[in-house]
């Protein structure tokens, strides 16, 4: 791995305020692309556009493929001892037990 000093790195390319209001996109493809842009007003940088740290590029489907398995009964009914404790008691469905009076 090779480090570089300020005094060695490119000069980031620096856009004025309407410049890069007026290529905004292009810019952020440039930053995107790994280029560092200045965006100056007056003369004066104020900003700089670089590209995300870390950031991914989406997943990629399969990559547990055969390391899970999910048994035959995954979505049996719960025991009613089990089913209770998510209930507090309630019988499922949210149904009243008719009372006994």
């Amino acid at each position: 791995m090779v480090f570089q000093t300020n005094s060695e790195r490119a000069v980031a390319d620096t856009y004025n305020l309407y410049q890069a209001k007026t290529h905004l996109s292009d810019l952020v493809d440039r930053a995107a692309a790994g280029e560092e842009i200045v965006i100056a007003k007056a003369g004066k940088p104020l900003a700089r556009l670089v590209p995300l740290a870390g950031v991914e590029h989406g997943r990629t489907p399969g990559g547990w493929e055969g390391l899970v398995w999910i048994a035959d009964d995954f979505d049996a009914p719960l025991p009613a001892g089990v089913l209770s404790e998510f209930t507090d008691g309630e019988p499922a469905g949210g149904e009243q037990e008719p009372s006994s009076s």
